[in-house]
């Protein structure tokens, strides 16, 4: 029975050409061979499983292969390509940092590097790991990683540069090794499994690729282990699933379903069945936030690219972004967001969860109210700005799909005053709960002030400062039980009278923005009180006091001296003097 070779070994490329994703890397180390133009260190950086180490031996290789193409490949037929294939080369030499990161360790590389090649024209050290070298260790290394011999290049590889001391830095060429991208990963298994006879689906292979995170070598080792697990050298979907423990798309697809129909019963339901099958409840979240995000990917055309899922999951994405408003993608994708964040803070994780859905479900009422709400703002614009052509308003009853929202007070609704113009409606489609909230008291405010009375004649009844005094005081009584202290101060303000004005002075800005937050409840009554439709509430700020601040002793002393002039015969009698 021969011994089984994993793939990521079996499959290593060779040649620069068949290194996966690494374009920009491989096009330049190939010109550089071509021209003869080659650094006396290199520093191959990035995550793991992109193709450092594999570089790097690909490297060693070509710049001894004794047949070199004009595309500056190695041939893989001579002695030096065929000795380095068969791990008999003299001429490479690897030292694994992670073992290996003493001084006398680096100290005996030194002294290899004193003896040229034998057989070829370099002689290369690949050093994987490097920054597990300790910080004497690289000190070490400096003088012969500046001025090594014409003979010697270095190779460093390293999944942490930021490990790495600058003055390393300095002296070599550095390489960043990117991410693979999905479909490069994906088309490179789908040509692996053509080469060992596997039946490979496209959308197993693409939960393989995403699940990799960028890295070939995890990609391989997760195509190995479902290949073991099949008993027929398949690879399906649901195998994948099942071995890779990932949620299947449906259960996402699914969920966004019931929230989208506000069925709230289906979506706790479908979440319990996805708890009872072993999935973690942070893992779910997360995914369903991906997927909302790829919802709105397909909402335009251009961002479709975005997506990268196979054929078939992107036909069902298609299908359900069409169904689903950007509106409601927005506040799920935030609610989403913020279940994710104080998920690992909750003490009830799972009522943390459904809490977040059950607000997810209610998206589309809330929506569609905030749009009414706008509407009938708009609505109530129109009436008024277009009047009957004698200047006096016209009157209609809202339509059937107007929001309606009675204002009341102490149980009774208000009789309204008829405005001389429109406040402008500012309600947009929320793109969350909280700005939705915001919105409604903006609308109900709104709606107050345009409220239109069903009279034909706007009430102007003279009124006295008495009577303006009387109706003050008559809702200060009323209120001045539940009101805070600092409203009692304020409604305790005598009041001035210019016109149809009532002038009110305070005393600062803080007392003003008090005042505000009644006033048009107070103008409100006013007006109903004494029958009188234009009256105006202005409020003043008094005249402030000028303060002189005191920073010298003496001036501190000279203030207290005119308030207590006996100060000055107990200065004098103790023979005191001021501090300068």
């Amino acid at each position: 029975m021969d011994n089984f070779v994993v793939s990521a070994r079996k499959y290593r490329p060779s040649t620069f050409d068949s290194v996966v994703g690494q374009t920009h890397i491989t096009t330049t180390l190939k010109n550089a061979i071509r021209q003869k133009h080659l650094a006396q260190a290199f520093l191959f950086c990035g995550p793991r499983g992109v193709g450092k180490t594999t570089c790097a031996r690909i490297l060693a290789k070509t710049i001894n292969c004794q047949n070199l193409t004009q595309e500056g490949e190695a041939c893989n037929q001579c002695e030096s390509c065929t000795s380095f294939n068969n791990n008999a080369s003299f001429n490479v030499h690897e030292l694994d940092a992670a073992s290996n990161n003493s001084v006398d360790d680096i100290r005996n590389l030194v002294d290899q590097v004193r003896y040229p090649p034998q057989v070829g024209k370099y002689k290369v050290y690949i050093i994987d790991e490097v920054h597990m070298l300790s910080n004497s260790a690289f000190n070490a290394f400096l003088k012969t990683l500046e001025e090594p011999p014409s003979y010697a290049i270095f190779i460093l590889a390293t999944t942490e540069k930021h490990k790495i001391i600058p003055t390393i830095l300095s002296r070599c060429q550095i390489f960043d090794f990117n991410r693979i991208q999905i479909n490069d990963i994906s088309s490179h298994l789908a040509s692996i499994a053509g080469k060992e006879n596997i039946r490979a689906e496209e959308e197993a292979l693409q939960l393989i690729a995403q699940k990799a995170d960028g890295g070939l070598r995890d990609a391989l080792s997760m195509f190995d282990l479902i290949v073991t697990f099949s008993t027929d050298r398949s690879i399906t979907y649901q195998n994948t699933i099942a071995n890779l423990h990932i949620l299947d798309y449906d259960y996402y697809f699914a969920m966004t379903a019931a929230l989208m129909a506000e069925n709230t019963s289906k979506a706790l339901l479908t979440f319990d069945e996805i708890l009872k099958k072993g999935f973690d409840g942070h893992n779910f979240i997360v995914g369903l936030c991906e997927h909302f995000r790829n919802l709105m990917v397909c909402k335009d055309a251009a961002t479709v690219q975005l997506l990268q899922v196979s054929g078939n999951v992107q036909r069902k994405y298609m299908e359900q972004a069409n169904q689903a408003s950007l509106s409601f993608l927005l506040s799920a994708l935030h609610l989403g967001s913020q279940c994710d964040l104080n998920y690992k803070s909750s003490k009830n994780q799972r009522l943390h969860i459904e809490l977040a859905l059950m607000k997810m479900a209610h998206i589309p009422s809330a929506v569609n109210l905030a749009r009414s709400l706008q509407e009938g703002s708009v609505e109530v614009k129109k009436k008024v700005e277009s009047g009957n052509g004698n200047g006096k308003p016209v009157v209609e009853k809202p339509a059937e799909n107007t929001a309606q929202i009675p204002v009341k007070e102490n149980g009774a609704t208000l009789n309204g005053y008829t405005p001389t113009t429109a406040t402008k409606s500012t309600i947009k489609i929320p793109t969350d709960l909280a700005t939705l909230e915001k919105q409604i008291q903006v609308a109900a405010a709104a709606s107050m002030e345009e409220k239109v009375v069903e009279k034909e004649v706007i009430e102007n009844q003279p009124f006295t400062k008495e009577q303006a005094e009387a109706c003050w005081q008559a809702f200060a009584a009323n209120r001045l039980a539940a009101a805070p202290a600092s409203e009692q101060i304020i409604l305790k303000k005598p009041i001035e009278l210019s016109g149809q004005t009532v002038i009110v002075k305070l005393d600062s800005q803080i007392q003003i923005g008090q005042f505000n937050n009644f006033k048009p409840e107070l103008l409100s009554y006013l007006r109903r009180s004494l029958r009188n439709s234009h009256i105006q509430i202005q409020e003043e700020m008094g005249p402030q006091e000028a303060r002189k601040t005191m920073y010298t002793s003496q001036e501190k002393f000279k203030y207290l001296a005119e308030k207590h002039p006996s100060l000055v015969d107990l200065k004098n009698k103790l023979g005191l003097d001021l501090d300068v």
